[in-house]
């Protein structure tokens, strides 16, 4: 039995990832967070792999606030860059495939057409600089890895756009959001399907490393995405579409940050479900989250 090492457990990801692995039951998933296993310690990480036959390593931790990052790049850096560092050099040293997310903020938003995954990066916050200085440190310490950008990640657990909408809504006649910053929303439960896809034909002897870029079909905007929320929920709330320069925040988000999938499609020969309908099937899953 193949052992699996997930950091990040709590997370919307990780979580999500615990819910599906119980599908998977020729691995063994060793879910650790920060209580379990310090990511930024380069010598508590070496040190569960020598105590831990570790066959593959999903990394799911990650410094997320997008905002806070802006006053916080030192420690967004230690999280995002430096164990991912600390993680590629255990994993290449045991022989371990290593499966790390990163995210559609490594771009700008400039283009017009989807991002692939030759395009060049060029972040404009500092979570999407410490994002790709993790990639970076992968390509260095494991470069047999896959690393998979996404975007707009939603889940029934934790914190996350859909559920902030949805308080507010309750809370308020009517919402303001942004409708000019363009992309796809990503259900976690797809994602982490995604990624125990790759898990299973590995062990069929298909692997493939390298980067590629994986969210929900489908293209909208926040405004888009937090109406059609509002409106699955039956909620009765006004939602107005306002520009970006009516909601200055601390970070600089892409206008544009569509990524194409034909890649991840085409090498791994996944199947990936509409926005919409990834949403519709979650929502009667916040009032009774499946842990």
């Amino acid at each position: 039995m193949k052992t699996v090492l997930v950091t990040g457990a709590n997370g919307q990801l990780g979580n999500s990832l615990r819910r599906l692995s119980v599908n998977h039951k020729d691995f063994e998933f060793l879910f650790t967070d920060v209580a379990e296993l310090d990511i930024c310690d380069e010598k508590a990480v070496n040190d569960y792999f020598h105590s831990h036959k570790i066959d593959y390593v999903m990394n799911c931790a990650a410094y997320t606030n997008v905002n806070k990052a802006e006053e916080d790049e030192a420690v967004s850096l230690r999280i995002n860059s430096d164990a991912v560092h600390n993680l590629g050099l255990a994993a290449r040293v045991a022989h371990a495939r290593m499966i790390h997310i990163s995210t559609d903020y490594v771009f700008d938003g400039t283009e017009c057409r989807p991002y692939v995954e030759t395009d060049l990066p060029c972040p404009v916050s500092a979570y999407g600089r410490t994002k790709l200085a993790g990639e970076d440190a992968l390509g260095v310490t494991c470069p047999e890895s896959v690393i998979i950008r996404t975007a707009w990640l939603y889940s029934e657990y934790g914190n996350n756009f859909v559920k902030t909408m949805l308080r507010l809504a309750q809370e308020r006649d009517e919402v303001r959001v942004v409708f000019d910053q363009v992309g796809t929303p990503t259900y976690a439960g797809d994602l982490a399907e995604a990624m125990l896809s790759i898990l299973e034909q590995s062990e069929q002897g298909h692997y493939v490393p390298g980067v590629f870029h994986f969210t929900d079909e489908g293209v909208c905007s926040w405004y888009d995405f937090a109406r059609k929320a509002i409106e699955l929920a039956n909620i009765p709330c006004r939602v107005v579409p306002i520009e970006t320069k009516d909601y200055p925040t601390p970070a600089h988000r892409p206008a544009y940050s569509v990524l194409n999938k034909a890649k991840i499609k085409s090498v791994y020969h996944l199947a990936i479900s509409h926005w919409e309908e990834s949403l519709k099937q979650m929502m009667p899953l916040l009032t009774n989250p499946q842990q």
